[in-house]
This record gives structure tokens, C-alpha cells and sequence, in this order.
């Protein structure tokens, strides 16, 4: 670790988040919101103008809901009325192999067929582009958090009662007396280095040349039959991406994991892709190396990993930016409840506990997605006739077994728990997350199921800044739990729930977490005291 390098009187800074990005910037909004003052310090002085995650899952939605976000962020990215559909093409121009007909953004703010969600928020189709530029500015609006554009980090010494921070801006170094630190500063983590954690898994599964293009043709060629992403099989496989919906597209295109990406032409590439040439505009240009990495620890005394700093995966389905915007709520709530008293700092314990398993299941899923859409594809889906139409008739087949839960991944955004967690009671041995599939009931350790109320909000909604006491039978008495809560000092809200969703919520009593999770189910015979010191961090959950 580095030694002190600055002599100057140190700045006194509650959290400090290094990296203003999606993961930094929901912690800030986390925090701000739970009443943590934070300080974020980003190396950059402008946001980088490539874009790299598109999609926005329903749990981070869901986060963002929470947070006072979800409608601009919704009204955000591509125009409205604009499909966010998959097509899967030979080439741009060329035969259709197979479609995912998604709806636009406009069907999901009307809510249309909104009965039959899993969630009252729905995964939205938005680049990074607009995304980071909306958190930001809540971010910056709100009381308690400030943000430094090029300043960066340069050392950094944790002690048992806070952490020392160097960080430098336009050549001046200023030493930071933080409470905490956590870094959000991405797969070239200055945080994680400084700590020396290493990642662990594996390096290279595919090589990128990824190309950010400015092409109004492009845009009417997709007009003819528009969708969000277009699949293409031409040499390489290969996805264009619609960031406006009009003029700006990313393209990605993969290759073998020793493949030196440094001779492919931009301009080949997405000719092949369309199958003709089209006027366009280079605007950036990314040749990168998609990993399955996940780090040795997220933790080291009072810094933290969160994001890319902490897990590091192929993108394909926007997971890595997802997972660490689902590392902040974790954190966030956590960090709250010691820095307010109601929580000791032993519950900071159980962030790491949590979130690398999840971080471990999600690399080995993520990984095996990658697999699947980077496995090549028949080679006479391009020839003529009978031969061409069947061999574009078997890919679909495979295609329809591989892509539906790659681009709707509810296990993704629900299906992840903290079944194992020492704050769960009553959890139990789970099999590994499946992309596509979870259940839609109340478990220990799992995000709280969705239902829609009487009043047409979502059970989601009625949730407190802190611990939530469901209650299914409105007979049971909830006072020895708010007694145990004021004797603990831990916020305790209570609200009832419609006996009609019996089947999903199928205990008398849900204890619920700050960040939605379940805590414990059960009855009225239950002892709220000695289950609050376990859901808060004072005592060991006792396995059943």
C-alpha cells in the first residue's frame, strides 16, 4: 500500500466513492437519501463519449424507482415509440434468421399489460450516454454529496477508525481523512490495486472491436424494419446497437480470445455487418478483451470494491454495470446503519458475504451466455434456395433456446439472494442462478416478489427507508416487534398486505430489509428482538 504523500492538513469526508459512474453515483444517491454525507472523486473531467452498457435490468430499476428516478430515466435513451426488439440477420440487408419482439418505452410508462409483470419496472433499453448524465445530476442536486471531475486518486492507507486518501487535482495533492472508502473506479480499479486484491477467474474469453458511428443512412436502412438490436452473421459475428434511434450506432464485433484485434478496419467491419457500404461517421473506436474475472475480496478494513472494480465479466446482456448498480444498494443501506448507530460495524461484514457469491454465480452465468452467442452459427445460413432457408431454420431453433432469457434474465433480477447471509434467518441451500428463471414467491434471502395494491401501487412501494414488518394477517399484533425495534433503535415501518397474495407471501409475518430483500418469514410466536440482532448484525442467524 502507498505511503502518505501529502503533508497537508487533511479534509474530513464521511464516505468517500472513488468513480462517478453508474455503480459510484447510485451509492452517492443511496447514501444522500439515507442522510450519509459522501464525497466522489472522478479521474476523468468528462464522461467518456463511447458508449458501453444499453441496458438498464428491472432490479436496477426497481433500485432507481426507489430512488425518485425510474420515470426520467425511462423517458430517457431511445425515442419513445421505438421497438427495443432483437433481430437476428444475416447481414443488415440481408435474410432474417429470428426476432425478439420487445415493446418500446412508451408501452411500458402506459402500462400496458402491467398485471402480468414480475415487476412494476420493467429493464429499459438506455446507453450509458444518457444514463450517467441523469444520475449525476441528482446526484449533485441533492444536500450532503459533492463530486470532483479530474481529480484521481494516487494513495491510499486503511486503519482500524478510518482511511487515509491522496488524492491529486491539476497537479495539488490534498490528504482525505475518510470514514470509508469504496471504489467504484472500475476494472483498472486504483482502489483495488492500492489494497493489492488481484482478480481471479478467466482473462480472455473473446477479443472487441467495438465502434461508435454517427450515420443518419445507417439509421434509415434500420428504419425499414426497426428494432434496438440487430444481430449479423457476415464473416464475424457481430451487433449493431441503436443508441438514439436515429443516428448514432454501436457496434460490436467478436473475435477468437487470441486474436489481434490491432489490424481491423472499422469501416470493413461494419460493411460486412450491413452488407453494402453506408456513409458514416467514426466517433470512437475500443479494441478490448471480454473477461470472467471476480476479485479475491471486496473488502479490506474500511474500503470497499463495488462494480467493475469488484467483478469484471463479457458484456452480453449489460450485466456487469446491473450488478454493480445491485453492489450499491447493498452497500448503501449497510453503510447507513453503522454511520446512524442502529447497526454495529460488524454488519459491514456481510457485504463481501453477499455479494461475491453473487458476483461468482454471475460470472459463471454470464460466461456461459457468452458461450452460447459467440458459438458460431451454420455456414450456409448465406447461400440461396432450399439449402439457405433450412440452414437459417436450424439456427433459429437455436437461437430460441439461447436468446429469450439472455435478453429477459428475471433470474438475473430477482433470482440472486443472500440466502446464506449470517443477517438471513430461515435461509436455505439454493442451486445457482439461472438467467431466465426464478420463484415467484417470498424466500429468505430474496428480493421481496412484486404484487400491484388495491391503490395500484406496487408492494415494493409501501417499503420503508428501513426495515419493513409485512404483515398477511391483519389479527397478528405487531407491538413487541416495535418495541424490539425502538429498544434496538432500528427503523421499523409496518404495513399489510391483501389476503389475496397469500400464495406469494405465505407467512403471517415478512421482516424486509432496507434494500428489499427478505430477512425472515414467519408467525407470531416469533421472537422480534433476537431477530433483529441478527438482521442488523449483532448475533449469528441460527441455521434450522
Amino acid at each position: 500500500m502507498t505511503e502518505p504523500i501529502s503533508s497537508n492538513t487533511p479534509e474530513q469526508v464521511g464516505v468517500l466513492i472513488v468513480g462517478a459512474g453508474p455503480a459510484g453515483l447510485t451509492l452517492a444517491l443511496d447514501l444522500a437519501g439515507r442522510g450519509v454525507p459522501c464525497h466522489v472523486v472522478e479521474a476523468t473531467e468528462e464522461r467518456g463519449a463511447n458508449p458501453r452498457c444499453n441496458t438498464t435490468s428491472a432490479r436496477s430499476m426497481e433500485i432507481f424507482r426507489r430512488l425518485g428516478l425510474a420515470d426520467d430515466i425511462r423517458r430517457a435513451g431511445l425515442p419513445q415509440d421505438h421497438p427495443t426488439s432483437i433481430h437476428y440477420r444475416t447481414t443488415l440487408n440481408g435474410e432474417e434468421i429470428y426476432r425478439l419482439d420487445l415493446p418500446a418505452s412508451r408501452d411500458v410508462l402506459d402500462g400496458a399489460g402491467k398485471q402480468d409483470w414480475p415487476t412494476p419496472e420493467p429493464q429499459h433499453r438506455i446507453s450509458q450516454l444518457f444514463l450517467e448524465p441523469i444520475l449525476e445530476r441528482r446526484a449533485t442536486a441533492l444536500p450532503g454529496v459533492t463530486l470532483e471531475r479530474g481529480t484521481r486518486l494516487v494513495g491510499l492507507r486503511p486503519y482500524d477508525d478510518h482511511v487515509e486518501a491522496v488524492v491529486e487535482s491539476a497537479g495539488a495533492l490534498r490528504t482525505l481523512h475518510c470514514a470509508y472508502v469504496v471504489g467504484c473506479d472500475g476494472a483498472r480499479s486504483t482502489v483495488r490495486r492500492q489494497l493489492g486484491i488481484r482478480y481471479e477467474g478467466v482473462d480472455a474469453i473473446q477479443q472487441f472491436v467495438s465502434t461508435l458511428y454517427r450515420s443518419p443512412a445507417l439509421g434509415r436502412l434500420a428504419a425499414r424494419d426497426r428494432a434496438w438490436t440487430y444481430w449479423t452473421y457476415g464473416r464475424r459475428i457481430s451487433s449493431l446497437i441503436a443508441i438514439d434511434g436515429g443516428e448514432l450506432w454501436l457496434h460490436h464485433v467478436a473475435f477468437g480470445p487470441e486474436h489481434d484485434t490491432g489490424a481491423e478496419d472499422p469501416e470493413a467491419l461494419l460493411r460486412d455487418a450491413v452488407g453494402e457500404s453506408v456513409p458514416h461517421e467514426v466517433l470512437g473506436v475500443v479494441r478490448w478483451t471480454g473477461r470472467r474475472l471476480v476479485a479475491q475480496r471486496y473488502r479490506e478494513r474500511r474500503v470497499f470494491l463495488a462494480g467493475d472494480a469488484a467483478h469484471l465479466w463479457i458484456p452480453v446482456g449489460g450485466f456487469g454495470m446491473n450488478a454493480g448498480i445491485q453492489d450499491a444498494a447493498a452497500l448503501g443501506w449497510m453503510l447507513a446503519a453503522v454511520h446512524h448507530g442502529w447497526a454495529p460495524a460488524e454488519l459491514l461484514d456481510a457485504y463481501e458475504l453477499e455479494r461475491k457469491p453473487v458476483g461468482e454465480q454471475f460470472a459463471r452465468a454470464v460466461g456461459a451466455a457468452a458461450h452460447q452467442a459467440f458459438a458460431g452459427f451454420p455456414p450456409g445460413i448465406h447461400r440461396p434456395g432450399a439449402e439457405g432457408a433450412r440452414a437459417r431454420a436450424e439456427f433459429a431453433r437455436r437461437l430460441a433456446v439461447s436468446e429469450p432469457p439472455r435478453y429477459s434474465p428475471d433470474g438475473f433480477s430477482f433470482g440472486y439472494h443472500y440466502a446464506g447471509s449470517p443477517l438471513v434467518v430461515g435461509g436455505r441451500q439454493q442451486p445457482e442462478i439461472a438467467m431466465g428463471t426464478y420463484l415467484r414467491r417470498a424466500q429468505p434471502g430474496f428480493r421481496l416478489p412484486h404484487a400491484w395494491l388495491d391503490d395500484d401501487r406496487s408492494v415494493l412501494d409501501v417499503l420503508g427507508p428501513g426495515f419493513t414488518l409485512l404483515r398477511t394477517d391483519p389479527g397478528v399484533s405487531t407491538a413487541a416487534w416495535k418495541a424490539a425495534a425502538d429498544a434496538l433503535g432500528v427503523p421499523l415501518s409496518v404495513a399489510d398486505l391483501p389476503a389475496e397474495h397469500s400464495d406469494r407471501y405465505p407467512a403471517e409475518l415478512l421482516l424486509v430489509r432496507p434494500d428489499s430483500h427478505v430477512a425472515w418469514m414467519g408467525g407470531a410466536d416469533a421472537d422480534p428482538g433476537a431477530l433483529l440482532h441478527t438482521a442488523t448484525g449483532r448475533a449469528a442467524a441460527r441455521r434450522p
